[in-house]
C-alpha cells in the first residue's frame, strides 16, 4: 500500500511524518503549503496545514481531467484540523520568457487556443468559490503558476488564491472574526503555514498563536 493511502485522518504533521519515513523529500516551500517530492521522482505531494484555496484547483482539474495545460491529479484528501494533501506528477520550472508567453496565451483569450477553456472553467469556479469560502482571494496567474512535465508540456498550476494577509492580520487583531468564519477543526494549524514560518518575527509568532488561543 502507498503511502499516500494512509494519509486520510491524519494532521498535517503526521502526514509529513509518514511521508518523511517513507523517503519523500522537501523539494519546495510556498506560503500555505511544502511540497513533497516522491522516492522515484515521478510525484510530489503538496501538504498544508490550514487550506482554504487549493481544493477549488483540484475540482478544476477534475472537470478538465486530461487537459493538457493541466496536471495530473493522483491523491486529494483533507488532513485533520484543516489541511490538506494533495499528491500530483511531478513538474518542472520554466524559464521567465517561457511563462510569460503562457500568460499572454491567457490573457490574449483565442477560441483555438486549450489555455483559454482553462480560464473560462477557472472563471466559472472562481464565481462559485467568492461565495462559499471566507476571505476568498480569487483567481490569478503568475509567472509561478506556470510549469512543465518533463516532456516539456507547460502546465498550470495553484491558479485561485485567498486573503492570508487579512486573514492573519485579523488574527492577531480581532481572531472573534476568524471563530466566526471557521469552526475549530478547520483552524487548527493555522498558525503553522510555511509563510508564517517563514516570515514572522518571534512577536508576530506568538501574537498570532494567542489570538488562536483565545478562539480554541
Amino acid at each position: 500500500m502507498s503511502v499516500l493511502d494512509a494519509v486520510q485522518g491524519l494532521s498535517h504533521r503526521e502526514a509529513a511524518g509518514r511521508l518523511l519515513a517513507d523517503g519523500w523529500n522537501v523539494c519546495g516551500v510556498g506560503d500555505w503549503a511544502t511540497v513533497w517530492r516522491s522516492p522515484d521522482g515521478a510525484q510530489v505531494a503538496r501538504v498544508s496545514p490550514f487550506e482554504l484555496a487549493y481544493g477549488v484547483f483540484v475540482e478544476l482539474c477534475r472537470r478538465l481531467e486530461g487537459h493538457p495545460l493541466l496536471p495530473r491529479v493522483d491523491v486529494d484528501v483533507p488532513l485533520r484540523g484543516g489541511g490538506r494533501l494533495t499528491a500530483m506528477e511531478f513538474l518542472l520550472p520554466v524559464e521567465r520568457e517561457e511563462a510569460a508567453a503562457v500568460i499572454q496565451r491567457w490573457d490574449t483569450v483565442c477560441s483555438g487556443d486549450p489555455i483559454t477553456q482553462v480560464r473560462v472553467e477557472a472563471e466559472r469556479l472562481d464565481a462559485e468559490a467568492a461565495s462559499a469560502i471566507p476571505y476568498w482571494g480569487g483567481l490569478d496567474l503568475n509567472r509561478n503558476n506556470v510549469m512543465k512535465d518533463a516532456s516539456g508540456q507547460f502546465k498550470l498550476v495553484d491558479l485561485f488564491f485567498a486573503e492570508g494577509a487579512k486573514i492573519y492580520r485579523l488574527l492577531r487583531n480581532d481572531p472573534a472574526q476568524i471563530a466566526a468564519r471557521f469552526t475549530p477543526d478547520q483552524r487548527e494549524y493555522m498558525c503553522e503555514i510555511a509563510f508564517i514560518a517563514r516570515q514572522s518575527t518571534p512577536e508576530e509568532m506568538a501574537q498570532l498563536r494567542a489570538g488562536a488561543e483565545r478562539i480554541a
